[in-house]
C-alpha cells in the first residue's frame, strides 16, 4: 500500500507575522485563544443542554422533535460555512469574531426574556438553535484562520492540541454547570449563566493583537467575486490528496457517528436501563479520554507522522462504535464506558491531527476558504445522520440502527488507507 506522505511545512516565501514569538505558554494572544475557548465551550454545553430539557420538559417534544433540534443547530454550519470562509478571509478577523459572539449573547438571552414573558414555544427554540448554529460556525472557521496568524508553523500541532484540552475544560464543566443551574434556578434562566460566558468570550477575543483585522496582503488584492472567491478554496481541496481524502472520510465517519449521538440517550437509559449515575459516569469516560488525546496527540503524531496518525486514529474511532449496539448483548454499562472512552481518545487525536494537515497545507490567504469548504463536508452529514437514524429507528428499532451508523462510519474511515 502507498505510503501517504506527511504535509510538507509552509514554503520559506509564506509569511507568519510574529516569528519571534515567545513559547506557546507565555504567549498572550495565544493563552487568550485558550481562555475563549473556554469561555465559548462552557457556553455552548450550557445552551446544548438548556434548550433541550426546555423542549423536553417544558415544551413536550418528542424523540423526532429533540432529533430536529440537534440537527438544526449543525444544518447552518453546512451550508453557510463554505461562504463565511470567504467572508473571513477578507474581513477584520478581530472585529468579525467579536461580533459574533455579542450576537450570540443576544440570541441565546431572547429564550429567558420569551419565558419571562410567557411567550416561549418550540418555533422560537428551533430558530435559536438555528441562529447559535450558525454563528457557532462562522466563529470556528474565523479562528482556524487566525491561528497560523498567532503562531508560528513548527507550533500549529501544539496549539492544537492546547486549544482542544482548553475546550475539553470547558465540555467537562460546562454539563456539571449547567445541570446544577437548570436544578437550581430552571432550563431557561440557566441560559443567563451561558450568555456570560459569551460575553466573557468576546472580552477575550477583543484582546487579541490588533493585526488580526489586517486581512492578509494578497487576500486584500483580490478583486474577483464571491463566487470566485470560493471556487479557490474549493480548488486548494480538490488539489490535495490528503484534504481530499479527509473530506469523504470526516463526513461518512459523522454520518455514522451523527446517527449514533442522536439516538445514545434514549438507547441507554430506555433499552438497556442505565440509570443516570451510570449515563453520567459514561459521559465522564469521554471527557477524561479527550484530555488523555490531547496529552498524546502531539507525541503521537510527531512520532509516526500526521498521516498515520489520521489513518489509524480514524479506523479506531470508528471501530469503538460498534460498542454501542454491542452493549445489547451484555452488561450494557461496560461497554458504554469502553466505548465513550476508545471513542473519546481516538477521535482527539483524529481531530488535532486532520485540522494541523489541513492549516500546514492550506496558503496563509486561503485559510478561511478552506476551513469554511472542509467544515461544510464535514458537519453536513451530522444533521442527515441524525435526522435519518431517529426516522430509522422508529421502523426498525435502535441496534440495527446502531449497527448500520457503526459499519458507514467504518467504511469512510477506511477510505483513508486506500492505495
Amino acid at each position: 500500500m502507498e505510503q501517504q506522505p506527511d504535509p510538507p511545512p509552509p514554503s520559506a516565501r509564506t509569511r507568519h507575522p510574529g516569528t519571534g514569538q515567545p513559547r506557546l505558554l507565555r504567549h498572550r494572544p495565544f493563552a487568550l485563544l485558550c481562555g475563549e475557548q473556554i469561555a465559548s465551550s462552557v457556553g455552548r454545553q450550557v445552551t446544548t443542554l438548556a434548550l433541550a430539557l426546555l423542549a423536553v420538559t417544558r415544551l413536550g417534544a418528542g424523540p423526532f422533535g429533540t432529533s430536529a433540534l440537534m440537527a438544526l443547530s449543525y444544518l447552518p454550519g453546512a451550508l453557510l460555512s463554505p461562504f463565511a470562509g470567504v467572508l473571513v478571509d477578507r474581513a477584520r478577523l478581530r472585529g468579525l469574531t467579536v461580533l459574533l459572539t455579542v450576537l450570540q449573547v443576544l440570541v441565546v438571552g431572547s429564550v429567558p426574556v420569551a419565558d419571562a414573558l410567557g411567550r416561549l414555544g418550540l418555533p422560537q427554540l428551533y430558530l435559536v438553535a438555528t441562529a447559535s448554529g450558525a454563528l457557532t460556525s462562522m466563529l470556528a472557521v474565523a479562528l482556524q484562520a487566525a491561528l497560523p496568524r498567532v503562531v508560528r508553523p513548527e507550533q500549529l500541532l501544539s496549539a492544537n492540541s492546547a486549544l482542544t484540552g482548553a475546550r475539553t475544560t470547558g465540555q467537562i464543566g460546562g454539563p456539571a454547570l449547567g445541570g446544577v443551574l437548570v436544578g437550581l434556578t430552571g432550563a431557561s434562566t440557566a441560559l443567563l449563566a451561558a450568555c456570560v460566558a459569551y460575553g466573557i468570550e468576546a472580552l477575550l477575543l477583543l484582546g487579541l493583537p490588533a493585526t488580526l483585522n489586517s486581512p492578509v496582503q494578497q487576500a486584500r488584492r483580490e478583486k474577483e467575486s464571491r463566487t470566485a472567491a470560493l471556487r479557490a478554496g474549493l480548488e486548494v481541496v480538490r488539489g490535495e490528496r490528503l484534504l481530499r481524502r479527509q473530506v469523504l472520510a470526516g463526513a461518512g465517519f459523522n454520518l455514522g457517528s451523527g446517527a449514533a449521538d442522536a439516538l445514545f440517550v434514549l438507547y441507554a437509559t430506555r433499552d438497556l436501563g442505565l440509570p443516570a449515575w451510570q449515563l453520567g459516569t459514561v459521559y465522564a469516560a469521554f471527557s477524561v479520554a479527550t484530555v488523555l488525546g490531547v496529552l498524546l496527540a502531539g507525541r503521537f503524531a510527531a512520532t509516526i507522522g500526521l498521516a498515520a496518525a489520521t489513518r489509524i486514529c480514524a479506523v479506531v474511532a470508528a471501530l469503538a462504535i460498534f460498542l454501542i449496539p454491542g452493549a445489547s448483548l451484555g452488561p450494557g454499562f461496560p461497554a458504554l464506558l469502553a466505548y465513550q472512552f476508545v471513542f473519546g481518545l481516538a477521535a482527539t487525536v483524529w481531530a488535532i491531527s486532520m485540522t494541523t494537515t489541513q492549516q500546514l497545507i492550506t496558503p496563509p490567504e486561503l485559510q478561511g476558504r478552506v476551513a469554511g469548504v472542509l467544515q461544510a463536508a464535514l458537519i453536513g452529514t451530522v444533521p442527515i445522520g441524525a435526522l435519518g437514524g431517529g426516522a430509522l429507528a422508529a421502523w426498525l428499532g435502535n441496534v440495527p440502527v446502531l449497527t448500520g451508523a457503526a459499519t458507514v462510519a467504518l467504511l469512510a474511515a477506511a477510505c483513508l488507507w486506500l492505495p
